[in-house]
Order: C-alpha cells, then structure tokens, then sequence
C-alpha cells in the first residue's frame, strides 16, 4: 500500500500544506517531528503521531526526531488556559534523557536520527535571534491565533512574553534542520499545527525554498466524543513509572466497542490483510472483546516489549478468575483500612473517589460487594474495583 493511501486508511488524514499528499509516494522526503521534555514520559497522545511518524518511516523517508531541550525550557503555550512552571535545567536534562529512550523503544528497527535543540539555540545571541528571525514574523498573525486569543481574551489568565515567543522558537528550529538536514517536512499533531507553519513561513522568507507541515489528527474517544488518552487516574503515559504495565494494558483492554477498529489501525503495525478478519471476528461477537485484547496485547507489545505484554495477560487472566498471582499488584495492609488500600493500591486517585465507589456498589473484596469501609481485611484478600481494577493485599 502505497503511503497516502496508508495515511487515508488509518486515518492519519488531517491538516497538511500539501495539495496532493500522493507527492508522498513519489518524493522521499526528510521530515521531522519533535516532542518536548515537559515531563519524563511520552503519553498516548504522543504515541498516537509517533505511529504515524513510523508509517513515514516504513514508507522510504528519512527521519529527524527532535527533543525539545530549549522549547522545554520555555514551555507550549498551546492548549494551556494558564502559565506553565519552569523545569530546571536538571529536569529538562532527565526528562529528554527518558524521551529519547522511548523514541529508541517505539522505533525500533527503524533508521532516525536525534537531536535536541538546546544545542543550536544555547549560543544564539538574543539581538541576532530578533534581527534574523524575529524581525520576519508578523505579531498580527501571531495574535490571532486561537489559543493567543484564550490566553488574552475576556477571562483569560495572560501570557508571558516567554510562551508568546515559543512560536518563534519552533519556527527557527525547521528553518535550522532546513539548512543542516534538508528537512523539507514537519510532521506534528493537531496541537502544533500554528506553531509548525512558522517555520514554513521562515523557510520561504529567508531561503526562497518551500517546506511543508503533515500534522496528526487528534484521536477521538467515539464513546465520549472527548480527547482520547484518559484514565480514571489521569494521562496515560508510555513510562511504566507512571502508569504500571498492567494499568497501560487494561486501559487498552477497556476501550469503546465503537472506536476500537480505528484505535487498531492507529495503534498498532497491523497491516489491512491483517488487520480484517481481527475486526470481522469482533463485529460478528463483541461481546467476546477480541478487537480490545489484540490492541491491549500489541500495544503493550510495541511499547514495553513482548515479555511485558505476555505478563500483563497472565496477571489479567489470574485476576479476573479471582486466583491472582504472587505478581499481581499488590499492597502492604500494614494496618490500612479498605479506602486506604485502595488508595495506596493506585486504583482511585483519592480517599474521597475511593469512599464514592464504595457507596455506588462499586467495591468487591473477594469477589463479594461490601457497603462499608471498616470490612476486615487480611492477607490474601483481592480488591476489586469498577469492572477491571484489581490488587491483592498482601
């Protein structure tokens, strides 16, 4: 399958400066995409342009992947109703070292070359940067866009000049890989489509070339209609730190009937030969869930490697029959009462979520509903919470 029709059936077909994205299947272009180091981990937000970055890949063009280590310092103001906290350099520092180990992760076997910006940008003079870049960007067009006007509209909180000139910023980084790298293509998700077509703009002004943006779609929970990539803890993240193996493949196994197919074809390397009788299968029995255990397993595959993956599926399949494992999750009782062990187990975020589920009907200990947080708990016991949240006191 050629690339745009790869794109058109995975649906990665959104924003793009190109008239006709066939030129994709004629033209093997450089192309970069980037991600800032505004936390320690990629989400599957992320996850969801990188395996469209990967498609580029797999197609023949040639792959720049950036970590934003001066951006970072700044911060995105895009999609942000407030002013973001500075990182230390110490912090930036760790956050792209960790970026950078997931870029290896999710691209694996594939060619890429990486770069971070910090490394261009910490010797610009700042006169020399206004002179040669600023004096080429308009503050009109600058302040029309959307998530300025939020920022500065009636009930917005206001932006730094800081976060104002992150645009500038990410304009002179395409022009840069423009000049060192050939880069021709910006690939980006829906979030930076303002933001990349500064560097385009940059491009033609001052080196009479013409460059392009592809940018990501953003992923939709059909079930919600909202942005997809929540939990009932928060983002869901790649690093297994922040959401444990097991929690990253059950959010997988708990996705919408209706959006699974699409969250196939974006999610995972199934090719469409492939990828049809899974979908066919589901829709003839769903309640069978085949789509939602093939995407938990592949995705956790892809992302924290077979063994993981293998794992996650041997603890789901003890939890459930209510015999889990000695590696199960597990927690301490020490003492704690049942909200506390909810809590200290990570399957709600707080004490008062925890009492919330446990008046709705919504706590199992042993298989069994309880009404009350002073239930006794001993070793052994297994926690239930919601339909597939699970952890064993031990």
């Amino acid at each position: 399958m050629k690339l745009s029709e790869e794109l058109k059936w995975r649906g990665f077909v959104n924003q793009t400066t190109f008239k006709d994205i066939s030129v994709l299947d004629s033209e093997k272009l450089t192309f970069y995409w980037g991600v800032d180091p505004s936390a320690d981990s990629m989400t599957v937000g992320n996850l969801a342009a990188a395996m469209m970055v990967r498609q580029f890949m797999e197609h023949g063009h040639k792959a720049v992947l950036l970590v934003g280590g001066a951006t970072g310092m700044i911060g995105d103001p895009d999609g942000k109703d407030e002013e973001r906290n500075l990182l230390t350099l110490e912090q930036v520092a760790k956050n792209k070292a960790a970026i950078v180990a997931q870029y290896k992760q999710v691209f694996a076997g594939l060619d890429f070359e990486v770069v971070d910006n910090y490394d261009w940008f910490k010797d610009i003079n700042y006169l020399d940067f206004l002179r040669d870049t600023g004096k080429y960007f308009s503050m009109t067009q600058l302040l029309q866009r959307d998530f300025i006007q939020s920022r500065i509209g009636k009930g917005g909180k206001g932006i730094s000049y800081a976060e104002f000139s992150y645009s500038l910023i990410q304009g002179y980084d395409f022009l840069h890989l423009h000049r060192k790298k050939g880069v021709t293509l910006q690939v980006c998700g829906a979030d930076q489509w303002g933001n990349s077509l500064s560097g385009v703009e940059l491009i033609r002004k001052l080196e009479g070339k013409e460059a392009h943006v592809y940018s990501c779609p953003l992923i939709i929970n059909r079930a919600t209609g909202k942005k997809f990539g929540k939990s009932e803890a928060g983002a869901v993240w790649l690093d297994p730190a922040k959401t444990s193996i097991f929690d990253f493949y059950q959010f997988w196994l708990n996705v919408d009937d209706e959006g699974a197919e699409d969250y196939m074809k974006v999610y995972t390397l199934f090719t469409k030969d492939q990828l049809e009788p899974i979908i066919a299968d589901f829709k003839q029995n769903p309640a069978s869930r085949h789509a939602q255990k093939t995407l938990a397993y592949e995705v956790t595959k892809l992302v924290h490697g077979q063994q993981a993956a293998d794992k996650a599926v041997e603890m789901t399949k003890q939890l459930f029959s209510g015999e889990a494992s000695e590696d199960a999750l597990t927690v301490q009782l020490d003492g704690k009462t049942l909200l506390e062990v909810i809590v200290a187990a990570g399957l709600v975020a707080s004490n008062s979520e925890a009492r919330r589920m446990l008046e709705q009907g919504g706590v199992k200990v042993n298989q069994q509903k309880v009404e009350s947080a002073d239930v006794a708990l001993n070793p052994g016991d297994l926690i239930q919470v919601g339909k597939r949240k699970f952890a064993k006191v031990a």
